[in-house]
């Protein structure tokens, strides 16, 4: 049996099966490389925003509400906002609702070098979050209802904040939205006060609502990889961690939620795209429930309802939760709340992509810039992978020795395969050859490249991040040589073609596949591997190429030591 031929059409499936997934969610099904999609029903939904009614229902515990407010699309549009900013967040909260209905991250930016936006209320967009509360047959202050600002400006630390009231049927909520200095967490405080005698207990809930439209791309040629990325909504307990949920199992009603989160539990609930996230973290002093539905065409919510009990007649109560908006920078995540981190999803290889991000982080610190970061990892991961690779370029060596010997042996057993296969063996054993060992670093190392691959797809923090001269983002395809010939459609750049000079210059060292047909294979593989990596992030090919040269110089010495002992 030739080995090397079934390892190399190993290798070739695998680089099949990588753009065959990246075919499969750019026509929006789910990643086979992604985290686990969640599966069970969410709560009942009263009716859907814009034409019927869309305040969820009550904890599971408690009657289902039967009277819910209709949401007035017009209303939240054409309503008074009030802004609220800090030195990287600008926030503005509707009058109607006191639903925050758009946010700009001031540190991050868009291609036209604007602000990125990631709440909106448009006509063609609608993203934002909203909170109120329920009760039995009662219309309460919700995200419908008119709020008055009553007071702003900033507190005795010197934050930013904005109070927001409405009062219905005796019950009155007062929201106190609060900015930290350099911080995308917002305390918002929900103070009720009952007014008049209402024996029922009330309910507090808090949402997120999105469309289903992909985020906009950060770049010309983003789509052959960020389509990858999740988009949608997520919730995060301490006994189920992490769970994903696919719009389109939302809409079958295929969703797996806890139906109660226990007290003293965290919890938090989360709508995710690519780089960027909001999440609503309540306090976790209550039982919780967690919901997520569709309330409209192409509109879709995941909210966490806290019971507040009965409120007797002149008491006031207080439930503070907190709404982050913000990039996924992962050393901020981890100190927002527990298992924060994970909203920065690296798929099934996370036991492999965390530690890589670690170390390429840590490196990051010391050289400042990311280019040198990744050409400094790869470094480190080869010095790991070294006697591996010194072993393997041995037999490589080894073979290349024995190259005569396989073209008398193919002229012996012309006609007879099996025979050439097992003399070919035969003399594989006696000169003790692996054939595997040349295929093997490369087999080993496909799951290091394909955690570093959603480690620069995942990570904002090498979003817009330059290396050297052509090289203005790594989290992009290089283009600097479509850029040079006006070519839009694909991208063409440097690095993918020394990539393949690498590969080329590798084929070369390597000893000639007695098989012709396979070493016509091995000549095209650099072509086919250099257009492939046309599409990948330009960090990744700057990996490859980096990886490839360290393999050529270790490659080259080897064969020069052989050289020189059959000299002797």
């Amino acid at each position: 049996m030739d080995f090397k031929k079934t390892i190399l059409w190993a290798v070739f499936s695998m680089s099949g099966l990588l753009l065959y997934n990246n075919w499969q969610v750019h026509e929006g099904k789910p990643s086979m490389f992604g985290g686990p999609v969640a599966t069970s029903p969410a709560p009942a939904d009263k009716g859907v925003g814009g034409s019927k009614t869309d305040v969820p229902s009550q904890l599971s515990s408690a009657p289902v509400i039967t009277t819910t407010p209709i949401i007035n699309s017009d209303a939240m549009a054409s309503a008074e906002k009030f802004t609220l900013q800090n030195d990287v967040l600008v926030l503005k909260i509707s009058s109607s609702g006191a639903n925050v209905v758009d946010a700009k991250l001031l540190k991050s930016f868009t291609p036209e070098n604007k602000p990125v936006e990631l709440f909106q209320y448009t006509s063609t967009h609608k993203y934002f979050a909203r909170s109120g509360l329920i009760s039995l047959n009662s219309d309460l202050p919700n995200h419908t209802s008119n709020f008055k600002m009553v007071q702003s400006g900033k507190d005795e630390s010197g934050r930013p904040f904005i109070v927001l009231v409405s009062e219905r049927n005796g019950v009155k909520l007062e929201k106190t939205f609060i900015l930290n200095p350099g911080s995308y967490v917002v305390d918002v405080g929900h103070r009720i006060t009952q007014t008049a005698n209402n024996p029922n207990p009330l309910v507090l809930y808090t949402e997120i609502v999105r469309d289903a439209s992909q985020e906009q791309k950060i770049g010309p040629f983003d789509g052959a990889f960020s389509a990858s990325t999740f988009t949608g909504p997520a919730a995060y307990t301490d006994k189920e961690k992490f769970n994903k949920l696919e719009f389109t199992a939302i809409d079958k009603n295929k969703i797996t939620i806890p139906t109660q989160v226990a007290a003293g539990e965290p919890a938090w609930i989360a709508m995710v795209q690519h780089y960027f996230a909001s999440a609503w973290i309540p306090s976790d002093k209550a039982v919780r429930d967690i919901y997520a539905n569709k309330i409209d065409n192409n509109l879709y919510r995941i909210g966490m309802q806290t019971p507040l009990g009965v409120v007797p007649a002149g008491s006031t109560v207080v439930e503070k939760a907190r709404l982050f908006v913000g990039p996924q920078e992962e050393r901020v995540l981890e100190t927002i709340a527990p298992g924060f981190e994970l909203l920065k999803d690296y798929g099934y290889l996370t036991i492999l992509a965390k530690p890589i991000f670690w170390l390429l982080d840590n490196i990051h610190s010391y050289v400042g810039n990311w280019g040198w970061s990744i050409i400094l990892l790869t470094i480190l991961i080869k010095l790991v992978f070294f006697p591996l690779s010194a072993a393997s370029y041995k037999s490589m060596a080894r073979m290349k020795e024995v190259q005569p010997r396989l073209a008398v042996m193919k002229e012996q057993f012309k006609g007879e395969p099996q025979k050439m296969n097992q003399a070919m063996m035969e003399m594989y054993r006696k000169e003790k050859i692996n054939p595997l060992g040349g295929c093997l670093p490369v087999v080993i190392q496909i799951p290091v490249f394909i955690a570093l691959y959603w480690v620069l797809l995942s990570s904002v923090e090498l979003r817009g991040a330059p290396w050297i001269l052509w090289v203005h983002d790594l989290s992009l395809p290089d283009t600097s040589i479509s850029g040079l010939i006006g070519l839009k459609s694909i991208p063409i750049g440097i690095l993918p073609i020394i990539m393949a000079a690498s590969m080329f210059v590798q084929t070369k060292l390597n000893p000639t596949p007695p098989d012709p047909i396979q070493a016509k294979v091995m000549m095209y593989m650099p072509l086919v591997f250099s257009v492939m990596f046309f599409f990948f992030p330009a960090g990744l090919v700057l990996y490859w190429v980096v990886n490839n040269l360290l393999s050529i110089a270790q490659q080259w010495q080897i064969n020069q030591m052989f050289g020189k002992k059959l000299a002797k």
